[in-house]
């Protein structure tokens, strides 16, 4: 094979940080170069360095691509090689069109005219060469996020894409439309695209690469051919060590009943008449870890938002109890007042407040908890947040780091620094491990087990099947808004979750033998 791309020696350093310590990559031409790493290991600024994002000259080492040095001064730069990165954030325009978010700073003109014919007649093409059978006019914010992955895979394809990068392409997706997105990789390889992904998905991976990058603390580890390919192997090189087990040890001693939802029900919030919630009932007890399973938009998340607070939907009915008692969970305040708090699955947008520092998100949601008489203590708020970064092990220079600059799992430890702070009782946790890699999926495990060793409860929606049956003391299943079976430990697998949702499309509620 031929060498397209080689990366030498490249460091990269951000103040106080060195992101990048001489970092070697080469990709052949035609394969699918997988690059693996915890959390913070420098995949994405690697990335972001070869694709002009950091420009030539912020950066040291060398790179080489199709035999001749690249001194990419932008974006742009990149682009105009045939370099197309798809990042983790989609950079798509909700209210445009598929064709305006396809031709955007790439217009199809005629003269100096934009010719919308031509526009929408190569559209179509494009979106039949990815499988999006969708038409051209069709506004992407009406899309699903599925469909949005694959129109900017459509949007590369349109700027004659030579080496195509996907940061984490599946991390937001269910399982048929991440399989779509997988079988398409490996039709643009067959067509001769070079692909380069950054996954922490080890099963997909192994899946579609020809070969994988380790990274590890900013330094290139390991380069594993396919037959070398192993998820323990993998995993030994991102965090340093081996790790016999994926989820931490503990023995289940659930006690008296903590966490009662009866009978409970929502509408849509704008759509009068769709009802979301349907008549759910569960429970958690002190001392257990309660799953939810369910494809998503089955009403999970829905689910547990309107729990909190009534933070989703309208025309709400039913009861929820703490310890036996019903509880007001009208507002977020008077939710976090009975004990209950919620780590959302959206943590950029919903869950922390990106540009400022670790301490006062950590405050966010107690700030009495820091007052002396109703006046701030910017001394406690700093106490506070070091001993939560302690605890949780938040890597990080100091707790006035700005959020936006640390990795996924280290935000999603501060997310739960935030509401470990309002001392709850039960915790609900919506997908708490989506987007971090093996090493942080541990850590946030073992505070989950934590959690539940000290007395508290636990109710975690995921759509990873494998974590629900590592982590729950019992799951209950979900589908089109009701729970349609519940399964202990003992009962459960994935084989007879998914017969759950799919029997009856919801309608029968049970369990399976």
């Amino acid at each position: 094979m031929t060498t397209l791309l080689e990366m030498r020696g490249i460091t990269k350093v951000f103040p106080g940080v060195k992101a990048l310590d001489r970092v070697s990559l080469t990709v052949e031409a035609g394969e699918i170069h997988a690059i693996c790493g915890e959390n913070g290991a420098g995949k994405s600024t690697l990335m972001k360095v070869l694709s002009g994002v950091y420009p030539h000259g912020t950066y040291d080492g060398e790179i080489i691509y199709d035999g001749q040095p690249l001194h990419n001064r932008s974006i742009r730069d990149s682009e105009e090689k045939g370099i197309i990165i798809i990042h983790q954030e989609l950079a798509l325009i909700p209210l445009l069109s598929i064709a305006e978010n396809l031709f955007m700073g790439n217009e199809v003109a005629t003269n100096g005219v934009i010719s919308w014919p031509l526009a929408m007649q190569k559209t179509g093409e494009l979106l039949r060469q990815v499988g999006l059978n969708e038409p051209p006019s069709a506004v992407v914010g009406k899309l699903g996020v599925g469909k949005q992955q694959l129109i900017e895979i459509a949007k590369a394809l349109s700027k004659n894409v030579r080496l195509l990068i996907l940061d984490e392409p599946t991390a937001a997706l269910q399982e048929a439309d991440a399989d779509r997105l997988l079988d398409l990789m490996l039709e643009l390889k067959a067509q001769g695209v070079t692909q380069i992904i950054i996954s922490h998905k080890l099963n997909e991976i192994g899946r579609v690469a020809d070969r994988i990058t380790v990274i590890r603390d900013g330094t290139s580890v390991s380069t594993l051919t396919k037959e070398e390919i192993s998820e323990d192997r993998i995993i030994r090189d991102m965090v340093g060590r081996d790790m016999a087990h994926r989820y931490p040890e503990r023995t289940p001693a659930p006690g008296e009943m903590l966490f009662q939802v009866e009978n409970w029900s929502c509408m849509h919030p704008e759509q009068a008449g769709r009802q979301m919630i349907k008549g759910v009932s569960l429970n958690v007890r002190k001392g257990e870890i309660v799953g939810i399973a369910g494809l998503m938009g089955t009403g999970r998340t829905e689910l547990a938002m309107s729990i909190f607070g009534r933070s989703y939907g309208k025309g709400h009915a039913g009861t929820v109890k703490m310890n036996g008692k019903p509880v007001d969970v009208s507002t977020v305040t008077k939710a976090i007042a009975a004990g209950i708090s919620y780590v959302t699955e959206d943590r950029k947008a919903l869950g922390l407040i990106l540009e400022e520092p670790i301490l006062k998100n950590i405050s966010l949601a107690n700030l009495m908890g820091i007052a002396r008489r109703h006046v701030l203590d910017k001394r406690r708020e700093a106490q506070v947040a070091e001993g939560y970064r302690k605890q949780l092990a938040i890597r990080t220079p100091g707790v006035q780091q700005k959020v936006v600059n640390l990795s996924g799992g280290n935000q999603q430890k501060v997310v739960l620094s935030k509401w470990l702070f309002t001392e709850p009782q039960l915790l609900i946790l919506d997908e708490p491990t989506r987007g971090i890699d093996v090493g942080a999926k541990f850590e946030i495990y073992t505070i989950m087990k934590d959690l539940a060793e000290q007395g508290r409860g636990v109710l975690m929606i995921s759509s990873e099947m494998p974590e629900l049956l590592g982590m729950c003391d019992r799951i209950y299943v979900m589908n089109e808004g009701r729970i349609v079976g519940e399964l202990t430990r003992d009962e459960a697998s994935q084989e007879k979750i998914m017969a759950l949702i799919v029997k009856d499309n919801g309608k029968t509620t049970g369990k399976v033998a």
